[in-house]
């Protein structure tokens, strides 16, 4: 099986209320993680309505942050990013303007440039995302809307129709790239711009 810890290194540290260490169990469960993290979080948080902001992280003007939603220490988000059903940002986290973000779990010291998409995804250490790059989560285009990853050879079904990508520690992801929906990514993978990453046909 699938296991985060072989592409995040200390993930199960980072998240230790939470037992599973597979991937799209957890994107399909953030609402309720985070709804048990974010009381016991210290008074370094601003907490209002389940949106937790670290003191030290820049939010910049029109971003949209729904609960519940949690930003960590150092990180900065841009104008106009969007937020939805569920969003960790871990510490030095970069997140640019005009993205959006949803159900998703990014890393410390990951920058996600300007006007990307992020869906039901885990997002690795010091990750970079240039612009316009797409972590895409559901089969628009097919009848069968279940998403399968490949692994060590083996196709695995996931049983769900939203997952997006795995990415391990200190990928680099292109600018306009795709990672089509259950893209796992090894550490310091490389995906060129403009590349489209689809590992189940």
């Amino acid at each position: 099986m699938v296991d985060i810890n072989d592409f995040i290194r200390d993930f199960s540290i980072l998240f230790p209320i939470y037992k599973s260490v597979i991937p799209w169990e957890i994107t399909s469960n953030l609402k309720c993680i985070f709804e048990e993290i974010i009381p016991d979080l210290g008074d370094d948080y601003v907490i209002v309505n389940s949106v937790a902001i670290h003191k030290t992280a820049v939010v910049e003007t029109g971003a949209i942050i729904k609960a519940p939603s949690i930003i960590g220490e150092n990180s900065f988000v841009g104008a106009n990013a969007y937020f939805r059903e569920g969003v960790f940002i871990d510490a030095n986290v970069k997140i640019g303007a005009g993205c959006e973000v949803k159900s998703s779990i990014i890393c410390s010291g990951t920058a996600i440039a300007h006007f990307n998409y992020v869906g039901n995804s885990i997002i690795g250490h010091n990750v970079n995302f240039e612009a316009g790059s797409v972590a895409a989560n559901h089969y628009n285009e097919r009848a069968n809307k279940n998403i399968s990853v490949l692994y060590n050879g083996k196709i695995i079904g996931t049983g769900a129709t939203k997952f997006g990508s795995l990415v391990g520690d200190g990928c680099r992801i292109g600018a306009n790239a795709v990672l089509s929906p259950g893209t796992l990514l090894m550490k310091s993978t490389i995906v060129k711009r403009l590349e489209l990453i689809e590992q189940v046909r």
